[in-house]
């Protein structure tokens, strides 16, 4: 029985969609044929490994569905994931070294093709240039920023409580959770390792016009029902 995808819609967007702005995308269908695996063994695996991904990252991964011809017009759904390159090459450390090659190959390959679709612009202008460095900037941080997408800042969790974000601070750390070091905050073991914050970062210019990158610390969605738990004990 010859069977034809049709379409591949999402099933379930489980996390904030804005990660998913002008990213590549991988389905497991293609992963699957990259690594000469059957797409339910690839499945399979990518289930098995979620939790852990989740449990660091604080996200779960995007799973979709495919529509598939049966023959006679009949039509079945089958669910597939959309992965990131980042969540792609996570599974991908089950696969052998041949198939993990063809992965990073192909992402390679996706990358450039990309690269060579943007369209080439001749600044003219002091403003123009201003104007695009200004965009480059602005990609680099959304870059930097993509696994703090969907987190809130201290300020956001303490306003919950009519609290001052400092005051909260001070609670955490008086609670043994995080630390202030090298000017910024930082999580304490075990804290740091159960995927409830995660660094954001913002460009600023010094007073001679260099640009530097701050970097301080917010909350997943984890992280803030961990913070409130806390304090309601």
């Amino acid at each position: 029985m010859n069977t034809t995808i049709i379409s591949t819609t999402t099933l379930s967007t489980r996390v904030n969609t804005q990660r998913f702005d002008d990213q590549l995308h991988m389905t497991s269908l293609e992963i699957a044929e990259l690594a000469g695996k059957q797409h339910k063994h690839v499945m399979e695996a990518i289930r098995k490994m979620e939790p852990a991904w989740e449990k660091v990252h604080g996200s779960n991964f995007r799973l979709m569905s495919r529509e598939v011809k049966i023959g006679n017009g009949a039509i079945r759904r089958e669910p597939c994931y959309s992965l990131t390159k980042t969540e792609s090459l996570y599974i991908a450390t089950k696969f052998n070294d041949e198939a993990r090659a063809r992965l990073v190959l192909r992402w390679e390959q996706l990358e450039k093709e990309r690269l060579a679709k943007q369209p080439m612009k001749l600044l003219t202008t002091a403003q123009e240039v201003l104007l695009e460095s200004e965009n480059i900037v602005a990609d680099q941080l959304a870059e930097l920023n993509r696994e703090s997408d969907g987190c809130f800042t201290v300020s956001q969790i303490a306003e919950l409580y009519n609290m001052q974000p400092e005051d909260l601070n001070s609670f955490l750390v008086d609670q043994d959770i995080q630390r202030k070091r090298g000017g910024r905050y930082r999580l304490l073991s075990p804290y740091d390792d159960m995927g409830l914050a995660q660094d954001r970062s913002i460009f600023v210019y010094s007073l001679h016009g260099k640009l530097k990158i701050q970097t301080y610390l917010v909350w997943t969605e984890r992280g803030r029902d961990f913070i409130i738990d806390l304090i309601k004990h």
